[in-house]
């Protein structure tokens, strides 16, 4: 670079100065001339090659001419601007130069006939600043790439937004309160998405609306505005929760010395479950209930165990399921997929009046054979079946003579059909098959709370004040709403006590780690015990219990708001729709109904007498899908 060369430096032009060994002068305007009289600024640097991109080896005559000449050409009807807009056309429409870098000397030689030096800098930086050219340097030289007529339409278009920013968004927000949006309106809704979605608590565009920053506000302006239709359920999200299953891919399962387990045991579960993580069976003397065993492999405090722990529990929407851990695990850990299962298994040995006596925990390999419900009702006199059976109805002769309160509510599975969104409800049925695999699993979590009292182990122990029943409680589905309520919350503590509902004096839930953070938790303890390992103390144990039963409960509340929001869908889709609803309950100014095709419940006033069990018809008057509220009224 000669003396007077004109160079970039800090986005700025600069001319060099003397060079002093590997640096030189660079000499630079800090602020121009006035009219008022205020005098230029200018300052000085010594550089290196690399710290400049150089514009024009010839020599300038001054800083200030090439600043002069850059005001004159960057004008709104410059004779440059002219130039290149023609040079553009004349190179996009040769299909050799139109994607082609040119180099800011070709361009400049194009539009000028020769690069002058006083006008290097007011030719690069018009160019820079044009729609038609793009920059790109690289091998320390300076080039340019014409643009499309669609990139050249959507730059004015942007740059139109933003010199009209407020009169644009002014106009959107007058439509906005007409409702009467465009269909490019769309991308000034961000914020009112994200307020919906909960993942903020403001909302510009609803302030300046004069609409109250609320979700529910929010959502309704969404569902009146089009952006949303009513299908997007917006719950999970809203609950800080993933809609996704869990990313981190579980390993193989580790070799390890497990007991093999003589026989066949059967993993009983609904037609719908593609997650079966426990199964049963009987050898003569002792009942076998087994359980996946992915803590084989996910390691307290690992990155797959933090995940699960955020999550607390496998989300279970009418859309489909997000899982606690990730979709590809249930191939090695689900139980009944593989010819051979490995499992954690509690080998339970009970009394003559089905009391549980003792309980092993042992790491074992499995023959398991998947049944649905209805098929292990038709078996139910088989000999590998009927022990079963016979065990659970003593444990629940048992519990109840504890003093177990057991409910009954009718229950309904909700899909959600992906391709048309059309939502169905499917009656569960509830065949004493159900209550086998029930009164399994409460065995298997009170003796894995025994086993982990006995010797010692900080364990998550579940826990429930007993209710204290009325002796008037009504007869049929009037009666069990009653019990319901009667019900104390549950308690999640590393001191055992009774669970008063089900009637246990001790109790563990240690049968879902697939789909329970609770249940993992209680396995990793279980088998690091198992191996003689270190055991997570009391204090690390109730963080971790707390942390995760957080989130399980945010779970339950996502699941309950889905469950609601799909079933006001279905109505919504319906509107004609007609159902029975069931008396359960009389107040001053209305009556408690339950609607068991939907599974919902209502209040309806203004009926006069209704006496608890009766039965009416009832038909939608009012849907609020934001929030979640239905006015039912007699048919």
């Amino acid at each position: 670079m000669k003396k007077s060369s004109v160079v970039i430096y800090k986005n700025q032009p600069a001319l060099v100065g003397e060079r002093d060994g590997d640096k030189f002068l660079v000499s630079w305007c800090v602020s121009r001339a006035t009219a008022s009289g205020k005098k230029a600024v200018y300052a000085s640097q010594k550089v290196r090659d690399k710290d400049v991109l150089l514009l024009c080896e010839s020599e300038a005559s001054s800083i200030d001419s090439l600043l002069d000449f850059a005001e004159v050409a960057s004008t709104e009807d410059s004779e440059v601007k002219k130039q290149i807009s023609e040079i553009h056309e004349l190179l996009l429409s040769d299909d050799e130069t139109a994607g082609a870098e040119q180099s800011f000397l070709e361009l400049a030689e194009l539009l000028r006939g020769e690069l002058k030096a006083n006008e290097s800098w007011g030719l690069y930086s018009v160019l820079k600043s044009s729609f038609e050219f793009e920059e790109v340097l690289h091998d320390g030289g300076i080039f340019f790439v014409p643009r499309t007529e669609e990139k050249i339409s959507e730059l004015k278009n942007k740059a139109f937004e933003k010199e009209h920013a407020e009169e644009i968004r002014l106009a959107f927000i007058e439509r906005l309160k007409a409702r009467k949006l465009l269909p490019e309106d769309s991308k000034f809704m961000g914020d009112v998405e994200a307020l919906a979605l909960g993942t903020t608590d403001k909302s510009r565009t609803m302030k300046d609306a004069g609409l109250k920053e609320t979700p529910e506000k929010a959502h309704k302006l969404l569902l009146d505005t089009k952006i949303w239709d009513i299908t997007r359920n917006p719950y999970p999200v809203r609950l800080g929760l993933s809609a996704k299953s869990a990313s981190i891919s579980l390993g193989t399962p580790p070799d390890e010395e497990r007991v093999r387990v003589p026989g066949v045991s059967y993993a009983i579960d609904s037609q719908w479950s593609t997650d079966p993580d426990d199964a049963i069976g009987f050898d003569g003397e002792y009942l076998w209930v087994h359980i996946a065993d992915p803590a084989c492999f996910v390691e307290p405090d690992s990155q797959i165990d933090k995940v699960a722990r955020g999550r607390g529990a496998t989300l279970y929407l009418p859309e489909g399921a997000a899982r606690m851990l990730s979709e590809d695990c249930l191939e090695d850990y689900a139980l009944g997929l593989r010819e051979e299962s490995r499992a954690l298994s509690f080998k339970i040995k009970l009394g003559a009046g089905g009391e549980l006596e003792e309980c092993e925990v042992l790491r074992t390999v499995v023959d398991v054979k998947r049944l649905t419900y209805e098929k292990a009702e038709e078996l139910k006199e088989s000999p590998e079946i009927k022990p079963l059976f016979e065990i659970a109805r003593r444990n629940f002769e048992r519990r109840c003579r504890a003093g177990a309160v057991n409910i009954s509510i009718p229950e309904v599975h909700i899909t959600v059909n992906p391709e048309n969104k059309e939502v169905s409800f499917e009656a569960v049925a509830h065949p004493e098959s159900t209550e086998v695999v029930r009164e399994a699993m409460l065995l298997a979590g009170e003796g894995a709370a025994k086993f982990a009292f006995k010797n010692n182990i900080p364990f998550p122990f579940i826990s429930q004040d007993s209710p204290e029943i009325p002796k008037d409680i009504p007869d049929g589905l009037a009666g069990q709403f009653r019990l319901r309520k009667c019900m104390r919350k549950r308690n999640v503590a590393i001191t055992p006590s009774s669970h008063g509902g089900l009637g246990l004096g001790m109790y563990s839930q240690v049968t879902s780690p697939l789909r329970r953070y609770g249940d993992l938790l209680g396995h990793e303890q279980l088998r690091a015990f198992l191996k003689g390992e270190k055991l997570l103390d009391k204090d690390e144990m109730l963080m971790r219990m707390s942390e995760g039963d957080a989130a399980m409960q945010a779970s339950k509340k996502a699941e309950r708001n889905s469950r609601t929001h799909w079933t006001l869908v279905y109505l919504l889709q319906h509107p004609d729709w007609q159902g029975e609803a069931v008396c359960v309950e009389n107040q001053a100014k209305h009556s408690v109904f339950f609607i068991p095709e939907i599974g919902m419940e209502c209040a309806i006033g203004g009926l006069g007498k209704i006496e608890l069990n009766e039965t009416i018809d009832v038909k939608v008057s009012k849907i609020d899908l934001p929030n979640l509220e239905c006015v039912f009224q007699k048919a």
